[in-house]
């Protein structure tokens, strides 16, 4: 479990597309916008539904939007290498997905007008969506069994 990940500050990050400079510059640099809409979830909390539900009441309701520009490029995960790239050279208002604990948020944020919408998902369904999503993926150490990935998340030990 733990090759798959390297440790920031007490939060382990999957070794792919994250960085500890981009991660030290997001906290220390990175300027929100007042203008800007910050998604902040916890993993597999519902993100994705979230950020399509926000694109429609945006367009007000016309999906040409979302069926043309993947979600990535709509709302970029200002923590990956890709994401805080195109956030820090994106004009206007801004829609951005987080997945950072607050102890690494922005310190631009707390002084902005920006908004925020904070999901919260049960922790039981976060277990599950977790276990068989990551457990199908190569994004991180295939947990094995429901017990070995209660037991990571009980300890922190996942995204």
């Amino acid at each position: 479990m733990m090759s798959d990940y390297y440790w920031f500050e007490g939060i382990p990050f999957p070794a792919i597309s994250y960085q500890k400079e981009i991660l030290e510059d997001i906290r220390n640099k990175f300027l929100v916008k007042e203008e800007d809409l910050l998604i902040l979830t916890y993993p597999k909390s519902g993100t994705h539904w979230l950020i399509e539900i926000v694109c429609l009441i945006q367009t007000r309701g016309d999906p040409k939007w979302i069926q043309t520009v993947p979600i990535w490029d709509r709302s970029p995960w200002l923590e990956t290498d890709i994401g805080y790239l195109a956030l820090i050279n994106k004009e206007g208002p801004r829609l951005i997905s987080s997945h950072l604990p607050v102890h690494l948020f922005f310190k631009s944020f707390f002084s902005s007008k920006a908004k925020a919408i904070y999901l919260i998902r049960n922790p039981r369904d976060i277990l599950v969506s977790g276990y068989f999503f990551y457990g199908n993926t190569n994004l991180v150490k295939n947990p094995g069994s429901l017990r070995t990935y209660f037991e990571w998340f009980l300890k922190g030990n996942g995204e």
